[in-house]
């Protein structure tokens, strides 16, 4: 197996990739995929921290446009991140990885609470944490979550799986025309508005010289590619970057 280019990372899932071709939920197949993938990284020796997202359940911001007071809406969408981090230990577990939750949200029946020298202290134990409840605070995204947990766990870089292949100048989907950026700034990211992360996200990895990747997570082995030093996705870091 080829050298991998780093030793720890963070994981960011959206809550929407674990549906599948679904609208709503958690699809067994995918989940179990999902876990397949990290359990080839932890096989080579890796630390994966994992950070998933609600939407596939709850979204905070959702909720709040549809009445519900917002900070509310927030707290419901941080259990939702709880839902779909156990769901993804089980996952784990069942391929034989060691894998536990850590909660930003104090609840001791589920998980144990987030407190960070115990989770570095997992890593190297060779567990994969999973890092749910957000940052425990309303009005914070779970992109906001990845990036600060990112850069309290020291990991080397942080990968933001989605369902497309990259950083684009608009929606691929949509729009036909859209321009793919191989690598790119976080300062051309704020400046042209793209959308990587939220703006918060972005200056807390800007500001902390954490690289980010953002890749399609339904390529089949494209993540233990990426790890191996192929260029996968589009690499977001700090400088010029301004590459096309």
């Amino acid at each position: 197996m080829s050298e991998m280019i780093c030793q720890r990372i963070l994981l960011k899932l959206s809550g929407e990739a674990l549906m599948g071709q679904g609208n709503f939920g958690i699809d067994p197949n995918v989940i179990s995929r999902l876990a397949s993938d990290i359990k080839e990284l932890v096989d080579a020796g890796m630390q994966v921290g994992v950070v998933i997202g609600g939407g596939n359940i709850f979204r905070g911001e959702g909720l709040a446009r549809s009445g519900i007071d917002r900070v509310s809406g927030d707290h419901m969408g941080m259990l939702a991140t709880v839902m779909n981090s156990m769901a993804m230990q089980d996952a784990l577990q069942k391929t034989g990885v060691k894998a536990r939750t850590l909660s930003a949200i104090k609840m001791e029946q589920v998980c144990d609470f987030y407190v960070r020298r115990n989770a570095v202290q997992h890593l190297e134990d060779g567990e994969v944490v999973i890092l749910a409840g957000g940052t425990g605070n309303p009005y914070f995204t779970t992109d906001s979550a990845a990036s600060l947990r990112a850069v309290e766990i020291g990991a080397q870089l942080m990968i933001k799986a989605t369902k497309v292949d990259g950083v684009y100048s608009a929606d691929p989907v949509t729009n036909p025309e859209a321009v793919f950026y191989p690598r790119l700034s976080y300062d051309q990211a704020l400046a042209e508005g793209l959308k990587v992360m939220d703006a918060t996200s972005i200056v807390l990895c800007r500001d902390n010289d954490m690289p980010l990747r953002v890749m399609n997570i339904n390529e089949p082995g494209a993540l233990m590619r990426l790890l191996q030093g192929e260029d996968v996705g589009s690499l977001v870091e700090s400088g010029d970057g301004n590459d096309r």
